[in-house]
């Protein structure tokens, strides 16, 4: 990857860092995946979150009594959550660096480690590689990576919930060419960003020593109407939550968008992690298993 995309790409998160910080807050994305990370995280295990932005997840599991360790692009990000963990009297390691070569910011071996964001940056292929190889020599045997990327038909999913006239914007052709013949989309998003066709996430990871273990959606089916269900009282958000979790993996459902178009007019993709998500998530782990979840699109 070029410098120059590096530096729009950490620019933008240097200029974003609390609407980073405040996107997820107590929506499906966050709450489903720390319902996940329960399942195989526990108290006193180490783990590294690379790309975890301003330490929305670093500090969660900082707070469950994990060791956690953040490496992010943004230098604006890491100065954030350090803050953020003196205010709550957390302790953290934190450093900036490239998650392509993570493993020359960060020493150790780790009971998990977390490339949730890094993947949806990396335009090129090479790229990408590299960096889950520098997370899997940081990962203990037997440990979980947890590996998250955007999925192609996230832009159609954004353009439905918030921009319905985007389909009619010269600018937007070039994406939708890419939905279209069901091929990556490599560029301009909210910043330079990689949308990933959903049928080629588990032939890329094939590549590598690992065992999946799940390929979930992080918002199961609340996307269409998630506005709706978290403005409930608590008790009603923690039924739909329930719900999700039981459905976040079903393939019936998986098969489905949250419009009701098939997989195939989609994305032709039989991973589909969920309605109306727009990313999905890969849990591995070096000879063990990998998670795979979704962010949700705003």
């Amino acid at each position: 990857m070029m410098d120059e995309t590096i530096k729009i790409i950490r620019d933008f998160y240097d200029s974003a860092v609390q609407g980073e910080w405040n996107r997820i807050a107590n929506r499906p994305e966050f709450l489903l995946t720390c319902r996940m990370f329960g399942r195989y995280i526990k108290p006193g295990d180490k783990v590294l979150d690379i790309g975890g932005g301003p330490g929305r997840y670093t500090l969660w599991l900082a707070e469950k009594g994990c060791d956690v360790t953040l490496l992010d692009l943004s230098d604006a990000n890491i100065a954030f959550a350090k803050e953020r963990a003196a205010e709550r009297g957390l302790t953290i390691q934190a450093f900036s660096g490239d998650a392509r070569v993570a493993d020359t910011f960060v020493r150790g071996q780790f009971d998990h480690v977390l490339l949730m964001g890094p993947m949806y940056h990396l335009l090129e292929e090479a790229d990408r590689i590299m960096a889950v190889n520098a997370a899997l020599s940081l990962l203990k045997s037997c440990g979980t990576i947890y590996v998250s990327f955007i999925n192609l038909f996230a832009g159609i999913i954004y353009y439905m919930k918030n921009a319905p006239d985007a389909l009619t914007w010269e600018n937007e052709a070039v994406y939708l060419d890419k939905v279209f013949a069901q091929e990556n989309y490599a560029g301009d998003a909210f910043t330079k960003a990689l949308f990933m066709e959903q049928g080629k996430i588990m032939p890329f990871m094939a590549q590598f020593p690992l065992e999946k273990l799940h390929l979930f959606g992080q918002e199961s089916v609340t996307s269409p109407c998630e506005g709706n269900i978290m403005s409930q009282p608590p008790e009603i958000i923690e039924a739909w939550l329930d719900l999700c979790e039981r459905l976040w993996e079903r393939e019936d459902i998986q098969a489905l968008k949250a419009d009701g178009w098939s997989v195939e007019e989609a994305a032709d993709n039989f991973y589909m992690a969920g309605m109306g998500n727009w990313a999905v998530t890969l849990i591995y782990a070096d000879n063990a298993a990998v998670i795979v979840i979704c962010p949700v699109a705003d």
